[in-house]
């Protein structure tokens, strides 16, 4: 995390859903976190544990029952968080092109050809502005829902298991991919995730979360080379950080690790 004052600054969150028949559920309860500038820290826990809702009360699209989120530098304006969700949740009828091209139309920013082929270029799309989402793999829609999240030139980036359903192989070149445009655009990066070997490879830094009520239960820093490639997935180091964090998510969890 930075030396500086943090991009943002979760203070005691708690939060409720509403259940039939007056029921309440707490899906957070005393959340307390700090993000810094340039960061890449994912949340790490098991299904159901408010990772997601987490994400959305950063996002701004739900407001926490109780406790503050706080931005220093100051709050957010419209397209200073990029958000990719589990599904691509791509427009069907429209191209990739402008598919990418919808955040700064709802910005009321202006939309430069030029700046819709680098962001599809960044992402390894070159070549598929004008297909449509019908003509693409799984993978490739989750780039092209990446190159959407990615078009404002957003501080945050706030990530949503976005690979969970793609095949491994897929799966291991977009988090390379992820972490390449990470360094190239320099923005901060929040990674929601329920398996420690992607949390592990992906971060600077984990955030291990309970089960439901979702509660920051460790958070460890990733002591691993900047520069992540393939090989390190062999690696001791990165299989002994493994270990740590599943013994930390089975603790939580009341499980014997």
């Amino acid at each position: 995390m930075s030396a500086a004052s943090p991009l943002l600054r979760l203070q005691d969150i708690t939060h409720l859903y509403g259940g039939g028949k007056g029921r309440t559920l707490l899906a957070l309860d005393g959340v307390s976190l700090e993000v810094g500038h340039g960061d890449f820290l994912s949340l790490l826990g098991p299904s159901g544990c408010g990772k997601s809702t987490l994400l959305r009360l950063i996002a701004g699209l739900e407001t926490p029952s109780s406790g503050a989120i706080a931005w220093p530098d100051g709050k957010p304006v419209p397209g200073d968080i990029g958000f990719v969700f589990q599904e691509p949740t791509l427009m069907p009828w429209a191209s990739v092109a402008d598919n990418v091209r919808l955040p700064l139309r709802l910005t009321r920013r202006r939309a430069m050809p030029a700046d819709i082929q680098a962001v599809l270029d960044l992402v390894g799309l070159r070549d598929f502005a004008g297909a449509y989402p019908r003509e693409l793999s799984g993978g490739m829609k989750m780039r092209a829902a990446l190159a959407r999240a990615l078009v404002t030139r957003p501080r945050l980036l706030l990530l949503d298991e976005p690979f969970a359903a793609l095949d491994e192989i897929t799966r291991f070149k977009l988090n390379e991919d992820l972490l390449r445009i990470w360094r190239e655009r320099r923005c901060t990066v929040i990674f929601v995730t329920h398996s420690v070997f992607e949390a592990a490879f992906l971060s600077q830094r984990v955030a291990v979360m309970s089960p439901r009520p979702g509660r920051i239960l460790a958070e460890e820093a990733i002591d691993l080379p900047a520069l992540r490639v393939s090989e390190l997935r062999t690696n001791a180091a990165y299989s002994a950080i493994c270990r740590k964090l599943s013994d930390r998510l089975a603790s939580g969890m009341g499980e014997t690790p």
